[in-house]
Order: C-alpha cells, then structure tokens, then sequence
C-alpha cells in the first residue's frame, strides 16, 4: 500500500512517529509531508529514518525537477492519503481551499476517495463551532474523520482533543484501502466461549478464545459489511469499528441476544463455542467440597444455530463445526441437518490457537481447505465465500 502522510504542528505529532514506524514494518511504502509548524517540533530527519521514505516541506514547494512537480504528483502517488494529527488551523484550511503551504496545496490537488484526518487539539477548539463547520464540509467531501479521543491534553487540560491510539488510525486505513465485497450487509457474528454457571464461583466452559469470531469481525467491517459482534467471555478488545458489540455470558443469554437481532440481518456467522450443556440447578452459595464426588445434573441448551436454520428464509446461515474425528463427514451433516449456507469445519486443537487450518463447505458442493494460517487470513478467506454467496443472492 502506498500511503501518504501529512503532518501539522500539533504537539501530538510525536506518536506518528510509531505510525509511520508500523506502517513501514508492515511492508507499506510511505511518503510525508511537512508543515513548517510541524518542523519545528520535529525534524524531518527523524521521520525520514523512521519511515524509510522522503519528506516534503516547504521547502520543496517549488523544487521542480525533470517535471516532478511535488504538490501535482505527490497528490497522484498514494493508496490512501493521512492527515495526521490536522490541526484545527490545517483543517479550516483545507475546509476552504487555501492552498498556502505545500501540504494543504496537495490536498487541494488530491481527488482520490481514500483520506483519512485525524484531528488532535485542545477540546475548546475541537468544539468550537467553527471546527465542528470545517469538518462537517470536509465529511461532506468525502473526507473520513477520526474523531479524537477524550483524556488529559499537553496543555493540561481534559476532554475531547486527544490524539487516538495508533492502532485505530492504522486499522482505519486498512478499512479505507480494502476492497467492499459485502458493503451494505447487516452482518450478525457470535464469538467466544459460554459459560454456564454452577454456583457464583464455579462455571462449563470450554477452550474458545474467541479468536475466530474476533477476526472475522474486523476483517468483514474492512469488507464493508455493518457487523454486531455478540461475545461470550474473552480476554480480546473489541474490534475497531464494529457497528455494535454485545457482551453475554450463559447459551440462553446468547440465544436471546442473536434472536432479537436476527430479523434484522442479512447474515449470521455463528462461530462462538455455545456449551451444549447446561446446569439443571445453579447453587445459590459456593458448594463446599465435603465430599469425594460430586454429581452435577445438566440438560440440553437450546440449538441457536438450529433454531435460526428453521426461521433463516433468505438470510445467509454460517455455521462452524469442531471436531476431533471424522471432521469432514460431522461437519457436511451438521450442514444438512442445521440448513446451513456454509460450514467451516476446523479440529478442536485451533481452539485458543492463534493459527487455524479449516474446511470450507458450501450448499452448492463447493469445498475450499485454508491454511495452516493465522486466523485473519482464514477470516478474509471465509468471508471471500460469504460475498460470493451475497453477491449471488
């Protein structure tokens, strides 16, 4: 990916230095833009060095060489375009069309549809209604605004103003750089482990990590799919960008939580590991251990993907199968029997694992084996056969 990076004079422009250093050890090629104000903060020579790539300033406005004219062509070269940190001088700038500087005249000059800002300053100019004008125009243009964090400011103050997490500015310009197979679905997806409660320390669990369901929620909201992740208990942070995350604990509070949203979608990946049983009698107080054995009665949760393969219509149904034999003849009747649109079929030793290696099977007889690979290449591999059977419909 080739990515553009213009840098304003916010005391915030330290932390591009660890964006511009991830982005060039994730194999991009970069390309930055100074303002004179960012200059005197920070040398050019250091993001040179951090990135690996040359820096534009002022000073090269108007070095035209063997007719390289760098506002024109460095507003051709990139993938995706980053304003980062905008200051809210740089913003009304580029809100109005001032081309005074090389950074806002490449901007002026750039008409690609990938451009990110990240605006960062105090929370009284952030709010400001002027600001707030600027960068409505600016979203109006085509512009992906980032909207900054809250917290304590360099000026010492606290509130909305603050530099986001590089994590979310380098996920963004994933999303902003991937192709929308799925744009316009409603995408329900089901992660992680149950758990289902004994007494008020003690619960059935099993070894999901919800990994899988985390992965193929990122990667379809880079898809352009709008994705409610509904998760079971997990140490994972939640996706960037999700539309809509919902936290459950036992099968039944899973179930209830996918039913209600179910009618509103237009595909559900069910990957979560639901416990297939569950407690008859859930102690109210710890159970002592006062005796050598001790018997636990339990029935049947409810099928959730059952109970959605009987009401799906034409809503597309994905299931996943774990098995530690005869995986692919469990998982094509699991398909079956549950009126699947597709299964993925993996062994239960990808559970907790950061690698899978799975079996994909489709209604139309289909069969596609990924991996060994890690999770979120398996994720975009399952989810190239979701918009296959989306652009389908």
């Amino acid at each position: 990916m080739k990515i553009l990076i213009g840098i304003t004079g916010c005391i915030a422009l330290y932390k591009v230095a660890e964006l511009v250093s991830s982005l060039r050890k994730s194999g991009n090629e970069l390309k930055i833009v100074m303002t004179q104000s960012a200059e005197k903060l920070v040398s050019k020579d250091l993001f040179s060095a951090v990135g690996n790539c040359e820096v534009y300033s002022d000073s090269n406005a108007f070095e035209i060489k063997n007719g390289f004219i760098p506002h024109t062509e460095l507003s051709k070269w990139p993938d995706v375009f980053v304003v980062a940190p905008a200051t809210a001088n740089t913003i009304a700038k580029i809100a109005h069309g001032i081309a005074d500087n090389l950074l806002t005249m490449v901007c002026l000059a750039h008409d690609g549809n990938k451009k990110l800002l990240v605006p960062a300053m105090n929370y009284r100019m952030y709010e400001n209604a002027a600001t707030q004008a600027n960068l409505q125009i600016l979203r109006d243009r085509g512009w992906w605004i980032l909207e900054p964090s809250v917290g304590h400011l360099a000026c010492g103050e606290f509130g909305k103003g603050r530099y986001p997490e590089n994590e979310l500015v380098r996920e963004a310009i994933e999303i902003l750089n991937s192709e929308k197979p799925l744009k316009d679905m409603k995408l329900l997806i089901t992660a992680g482990p149950t758990w289902e409660s004994i007494d008020p320390v003690r619960i059935i669990s099993n070894r999901s990590s919800g990994k899988m369901g985390y992965e193929l929620a990122k990667m379809a909201v880079r898809l352009g799919a709008t994705v409610t992740l509904i998760s079971g208990p997990t140490n994972l942070s939640v996706p960037h960008f999700v539309n809509e995350f919902i936290r459950v604990e036992s099968a039944q509070q899973m179930f209830d939580a996918v039913t209600k949203k179910f009618d509103q979608m237009d595909a559900v990946i069910m990957a979560a590991a639901v416990a297939d049983y569950t407690p008859i009698d859930i102690s109210k107080s710890k159970i002592k251990k006062d005796s050598d054995e001790l018997n636990i009665p339990l029935k049947k949760t409810i099928d959730i993907l059952k109970y959605l393969g009987e009401r799906k219509k034409d809503k597309i149904l994905v299931g996943f199968a774990v098995e530690t034999d005869s995986l692919e003849e469990y998982a094509k009747e699991k398909m079956v029997k549950k009126n699947l649109d597709m299964i993925i079929a993996n062994k239960a030793e990808a559970m907790g694992n950061d690698q899978n290696n799975v079996i994909i099977f489709k209604r139309d007889g289909i069969v596609k084996r990924v991996g060994p690979d890690e999770k979120g290449r398996i994720a975009l591999a399952i989810l190239s056969e979701l918009a296959e059977l989306w652009n389908r419909s």
